[in-house]
């Protein structure tokens, strides 16, 4: 099982040991003093962790994270990473994001299309520490893909697929298969290190860590 990263400990919250970063309350998750609890319930990266998968974090990253939403998981991530790049293209919950950002200086939201790198290629640094995906779309890999140019040399992408995203009527082992075959058949992509699904907390989701080629 990997080691959490700095930051992030197991805590008896709410009478349970939870994972849990130090920062201001997001979305109502308990608390202990400055200690916030990480719902990997609501969290495919707060999942992954969890699951124990070679996430190759260890805290002060530079992260991109892609489909931020409100900011449940970026918050966290801004709690424990360096400069967090939050990339969202909804509005609304863009405006949510903005309040989790209150509280934390290195925390950068960023209304744009994670499909679109260009739009934000003039904002976000090069070579992040990692990238971490969550978008719900058709070309999740597409994405990844995309946004490989921001990632260093050493970097990880931390990815969510969401099957119903790309296709409702596949059966998504299918849909993971395809994406693990793109995500890998360029020569400027990825190399796998782990996939494993997330139905314990995210049904029909597979996590995926890959490093670039």
């Amino acid at each position: 099982m990997s080691k959490l990263p700095d930051g992030i400990q197991r805590r008896q919250i709410d009478g349970q040991q939870r994972l849990a970063t130090r920062g201001e309350s997001v979305y109502g998750e308990p608390t202990d003093g400055e200690w916030r609890a990480w719902d990997p319930h609501r969290s495919k990266l707060g999942a992954m962790i969890e699951l124990g998968m070679d996430h190759g974090l260890e805290g002060g990253e530079t992260v991109l994270y892609l489909g931020a939403a409100s900011g449940t998981t970026v918050s966290h991530v801004a709690d424990v990473a360096g400069p967090t790049y939050a990339v969202e293209f909804a509005p609304r919950p863009a405006r949510e994001l903005l309040s989790a950002a209150e509280s934390r200086p290195n925390l950068f939201p960023l209304l744009k299309d994670a499909r679109k790198p260009n739009t934000y290629a003039h904002v976000v640094e090069s070579g992040v520490d990692a990238i971490v995906q969550d978008v719900a779309t058709r070309g999740q890999a597409r994405v990844a893909l995309e946004n490989r140019r921001f990632l260093a040399d050493d970097g990880r992408l931390l990815l969510a697929i969401k099957a119903r995203s790309e296709d409702v009527t596949r059966d998504p082992a299918a849909v993971f298969a395809d994406a693990r075959d793109e995500l890998t058949e360029d020569e400027m992509g990825y190399e796998l290190v782990e996939s494993q699904r997330l139905d314990d907390y995210h049904t029909d989701h597979l996590a995926v860590v890959a490093r670039p080629k």
